[in-house]
């Protein structure tokens, strides 16, 4: 585009002044055509493609029963004993998952990650309550402790809420970017937020997956008095935002409990009319429907089996996500695992999975929750 006298005056001014180029600038000197843009303090391009090594702490092959070999045998390639004789092991990562998502990218991982047709799903409940701490109060029998944040958490600490919204929405970024280049073609991925984040993440997520690859908005509203203040209504509800890589993706028809069955006539269509089925007595046939399609709001309780980790989300919440978005035998993943709900319930319906967690007492709780061992 040509610039115009005046416009190549006033650029050459603010260069001479040290000063930054106003925005309408970097439209017309680099033919930037994004319409709508999230921006903030420092904001960057650039995302780290650095590749470390994994240390393997610990191994779990605990042998299965025999009925659980049976039943696993032609997803995990088990020997008579339950163990894992080759193919996928799942995997959980204990470190940051920038540098842990880097290096699945970018190190030999990924060769392992294709073979299994790649990540299907990522679901991710990353924290949203800006200005937090990574502080937990646990109980341990009559007894009530403070958790307080390790080294490497500080460190996270810092990175993540060192200048408030901007430093939050800066670690989302490049996480989502480097999941993304993860994701396999027909893969999805569902965010977990509330409504202190959901605009800063639609805008992030508009700008690396492209605003057409929006599918959906779920609503989870709680349904069991758990509501929270708000400034005029009780905040009642969480959001889950829905992303796909491609047009591609897996998404199986879910279907739910109807709160009262309906009865309905059935009917059939009669020389191009539509009249009801008969008995041979002549009354009209019914059927009753205690099933209907799933919508984008879903009625769950805040039900959890870990106490000592209040964050943790319902299990039919996650069994939702993951039936809607891969199938028995896909790998997904959860890269702020937390408690491993998301895992556990993974494990549950087939799904292979990699799970990674920041805070190590969120690994401890993962590594020994019983759905997984």
């Amino acid at each position: 585009m040509k610039l115009t006298d005046n416009e190549i005056r006033d650029i050459n001014r603010f260069l001479k002044e040290g000063k930054p180029l106003p925005d309408q600038y970097r439209f017309l000197l680099f033919d930037d055509d994004r319409e709508v843009e999230l921006v903030w303090n420092g904001k960057t391009n650039e995302v780290t493609n650095v590749v470390l090594p994994f240390q393997t702490i610990e191994q779990v092959d605990e042998p299965r029963s025999e009925k659980d070999s049976k039943m696993q045998m032609s997803l995990f390639d088990l020997d008579s004993r339950g163990r894992q004789l080759k193919g996928w092991t799942n995997k959980l990562i204990w470190g940051d998952n920038k540098l842990i998502l880097s290096s699945l990218k970018n190190g030999p991982l990924r060769d392992e990650i294709e073979a299994q047709g790649g990540i299907k799903l990522i679901y991710i409940d990353p924290p949203f309550d800006v200005g937090a701490d990574f502080s937990m109060d646990i109980e341990i029998g009559d007894e009530q402790f403070t958790k307080q944040p390790s080294v490497l958490e500080e460190l996270a600490y810092r990175d993540t809420w060192s200048k408030g919204a901007d430093s939050w929405i800066a670690m989302m970024y490049q996480r989502l970017f480097l999941m993304n280049g993860l994701l396999a073609k027909n893969g999805s991925i569902y965010v977990h937020c509330d409504g202190r984040v959901n605009y800063y993440l639609r805008s992030i997520l508009d700008e690396i997956f492209g605003k057409d690859r929006f599918r959906n908005e779920i609503v989870w509203y709680y349904d069991d008095k758990f509501a929270t203040g708000g400034n005029v209504l009780d905040r009642n509800h969480d959001t889950i935002i829905t992303y796909a890589k491609s047009e591609d993706i897996i998404a199986n028809k879910l279907m739910i409990e109807k709160p009262q069955p309906t009865k309905r006539a059935l009917r059939k269509k009669v020389a191009g009319k539509t009249l009801d089925i008969l008995d041979e007595q002549g009354n009209k046939i019914y059927a009753t429907y205690s099933e209907k399609k799933a919508d984008d709001v879903w009625r769950i309780g805040r039900t959890i089996s870990n106490p000592d980790y209040p964050t943790q989300k319902p299990e039919e919440l996650i069994r939702r996500v993951l039936f809607i978005a891969s199938n028995e035998g896909d790998l997904v993943a959860d890269f702020f695992a937390g408690s491993g709900t998301t895992l556990a319930v993974a494990e549950k319906l087939g799904r292979k999975w990699i799970g990674s967690d920041l805070g190590k007492f969120a690994i401890h709780t993962t590594w020994h929750e019983p759905q997984i061992l």
